[in-house]
């Protein structure tokens, strides 16, 4: 592992009355570790796993690539600032890594086509193609598998928002094979049971506060799942 754990301090907490620092399970949670080369976060949408995902990047120095910039009704100042209460530890030293999200891909996707413009060769580390003249699917798996070649740590928020559930399949094992490398690290935020069976994952449930570990074939996505597959 790169990334040993991380703990909040939640002293450095500016507010406990807005988004994200009011919710509970940031303030009863101290520390998660990462003993596993994959770790997963599950639980309901609003639990606060992305939003922690995106935080321990940022505190590891992992540069996210922003969504096109809007006017919003409402602003709050402290949507983005939990990296600030989150410390590292990491267990040889710090390594680079990665954050994606199918929400903000399509921009970095478009970014890159404009460098290639003019550097063609920027091409070859994405799999030797234009990632925005492939389906969304295609170019995501086109840059899974050149990008987690590299050692390095890995975020992924919910990954299988754009692929089929073969395509996830293959994702599993891509992610698999290159975590038992030991080059690779990966963190994910997910609702795929799918993901969820990358074989040794440790698995932490953000429906329980404080977080807590729990096991595959009892994470309310597993049971969801195989109850409608057994009972349509």
């Amino acid at each position: 592992m790169h990334l040993k754990n991380i703990t909040l301090a939640h002293d450095r907490f500016p507010t406990k009355e807005q988004y994200p620092f009011n919710l509970e399970v940031f303030r009863r949670t101290d520390r998660i570790d990462f003993p596993a080369n994959v770790t997963c976060f599950v639980g309901e949408n609003g639990t606060g796993k992305s939003t922690l995902l995106e935080a321990i990047a940022r505190s590891c120095g992992i540069h996210i690539w922003g969504e096109i910039d809007r006017t919003r009704y409402e602003h709050n100042p402290y949507e983005q600032s939990l990296y600030r209460a989150v410390d590292v530890e990491w267990a040889n030293g710090k390594v680079p890594g990665s954050f994606f999200s199918s929400q903000i891909f399509r921009n970095f996707a478009r970014m890159l086509d404009e460098w290639a413009s003019t550097d063609p060769e920027m091409l070859k580390y994405y799999g030797g193609k234009s990632l925005v003249t492939q389906s969304h699917g295609q170019s995501l798996m086109s840059y899974f598998r050149n990008r987690y070649k590299i050692e390095g740590v890995y975020f992924l928020d919910e990954p299988e928002t754009a692929l089929s559930p073969k395509t996830q399949v293959e994702l599993l094992g891509l992610i698999g094979d290159m975590a038992a490398t030991g080059n690779a690290q990966f963190i994910i935020a997910t609702h795929s049971p799918i993901l969820l069976a990358v074989p040794g994952a440790r698995i932490y449930n953000f429906d329980t506060i404080p977080v807590s570990t729990i096991g595959y074939e009892d994470t309310d996505h597993y049971r969801t799942y195989r109850d409608f597959l057994d009972t349509r």
